[in-house]
């Protein structure tokens, strides 16, 4: 595979043109019949090379400007060339949060299953399953956490969700991701960004897994840094956008658009690829970032930092400080924190914690928390080390030590109250009922004798 080439920045406003269409950005039209008045007009009457322009909204015309998200895609044919849509079946994906009663247990799921290519051929459509979330799509306000596992690559079909934006977490394989805007190459410890509206295609070139966090309201953000100051954390120049690509084929055989739209499924059949975008401008594109470019921050005194610290991107609600979800990692790091119990602390919390492992293991619960599974602490359930981590840090030498090396955790945390889907707790045959016991052994270590050391 040829190497991909990006743009770089989080936000930006970008602009691309395939390097075989010199010009096809739209630029330089004459106005008022004068050869010296020109302008970069948007929407010219004829647009270079015969193409079509189209604007791709991901935000209301009047946001403020510093919120303002939309792209001008210039292609071959427009989007609406289309027959109807119609329904097609929806597999595990699911919005009906009332489906199965609701579980506050501690939950957690061996790695989730992936078919063999011999057993059936699960393309990244067909092999999304709803783990759990909360909210209203119609009113545009929630989230939902999805399972993809698959073992082959989406032919002649495209996927877009006009519902909100995919954070996709790959862990097992690697995903090919051709855009609108272009392609992108994601691999496991990258993530990226789809956001509402934008065709995608994923050809996987193995049995292949990973998370989805979707959200309904609004767009993923990078968190104010605050007295941290202007750098650190997931910096900006960081993230990398796709360039132009196009393919200008038709397939008379039919090319499938889904639309995931209100939570169902539907597709519609055309005669040519919605790959065919010469040109674009603009700030709303999908992206992708690197895991290990994330820029760590630690205590080097004493206590343990809150999570908060290692949030890549958070995606706001109208409360201010309260997230409808942060994207969080554990990256590899250095703990030299003194007279300090090292490891996460014991733990009720106002937010949902959904958990993943892309790789390693993950420093509070070393057994048992494996790549491609999950866990979910819902709101004010207790959490924390296991007996066997707790017994270790408590009896620790408190030198520097590296901290989750040859790791990458994740969490996605949200202040809804999030419900596990019937696939969740039932269907999927993954959720180790054995989870509670590695809290059974905590000892009640109770000295009501103790002292002041008299050092």
């Amino acid at each position: 595979m040829a190497s991909l080439k990006y743009m770089t920045g989080f936000g930006n406003e970008f602009s691309s043109e395939d390097p075989s269409c010199p010009g096809s950005l739209p630029k330089g039209q004459v106005v008022y019949n004068s050869p010296i008045c020109l302008v970069y007009a948007n929407n010219p009457q004829v647009c270079p090379y015969g193409l079509y322009a189209e604007q791709l909204s991901g935000s209301a015309f009047t946001c403020p400007r510093y919120n303002n998200k939309r792209s001008w895609l210039y292609r071959i044919v427009p989007s609406v060339l289309h027959k109807p849509f119609t329904s097609i079946p929806q597999g595990n994906l699911s919005y009906n949060w009332d489906e199965i009663n609701p579980d506050p247990n501690q939950l957690r799921w061996l790695p989730f299953k992936i078919h063999k290519t011999s057993e059936k051929m699960v393309d990244f459509v067909s092999g999304l399953h709803t783990l759990c979330g909360a909210g209203d799509i119609r009113s545009r306000n929630g989230l939902a956490i999805h399972i993809y596992a698959c073992n082959s690559s989406m032919e002649n079909k495209s996927f877009y969700n006009s519902d909100g934006d995919f954070l996709l977490v790959p862990q097992e394989g690697s995903l090919l991701i051709t855009t609108e805007f272009g392609k992108m190459l994601v691999e496991p410890k990258e993530i990226c960004v789809i956001q509402q509206g934008m065709h995608f295609s994923i050809q996987v070139f193995e049995e292949t897994r990973g998370y989805i966090l979707e959200i309904f309201a609004g767009h993923f953000e990078l968190p104010d840094l605050g007295p941290i100051g202007a750098n650190g954390l997931a910096n900006p120049r960081d993230f990398k956008v796709p360039v132009a690509w196009y393919e200008n084929r038709k397939i008379p055989t039919g090319f499938t658009v889904i639309s995931k739209f209100q939570g169902k499924l539907f597709a519609a059949q055309q005669d040519f690829s919605p790959f065919n975008v010469v040109a674009w401008h603009g700030n709303y594109t999908p992206y992708k970032y690197n895991l290990q470019d994330f820029m760590v921050i630690n205590s080097v005194s004493f206590d343990h930092a809150d999570p908060s610290i290692f949030t890549v991107l958070t995606a706001k609600s109208t409360r201010p400080g309260v997230a409808i979800a942060d994207f969080v990692i554990f990256p590899p790091r250095w703990g030299v924190a003194d007279h300090t119990f090292r490891p996460p602390y014991y733990h009720r919390n106002c937010m949902s914690e959904f958990m993943g492992l892309i790789k390693g293991h993950y420093e509070a619960k070393e057994e048992g928390f494996l790549p491609g599974g999950g866990s979910l602490h819902s709101i004010m359930t207790p959490h924390g080390p296991d007996a066997e981590c707790f017994e270790k840090a408590s009896k620790a030498d408190l030198t520097p030590e590296r901290v989750a090396d040859k790791t990458m955790a994740f969490m996605f945390e949200s202040s809804f109250n999030m419900t596990v889907t019937k696939w969740g707790l039932e269907t999927c045959n993954c959720l180790d009922k054995s989870y509670s016991k590695c809290w059974q052994s905590l000892k009640n270590n109770f000295n009501p004798n103790w002292k002041p050391n008299a050092k």
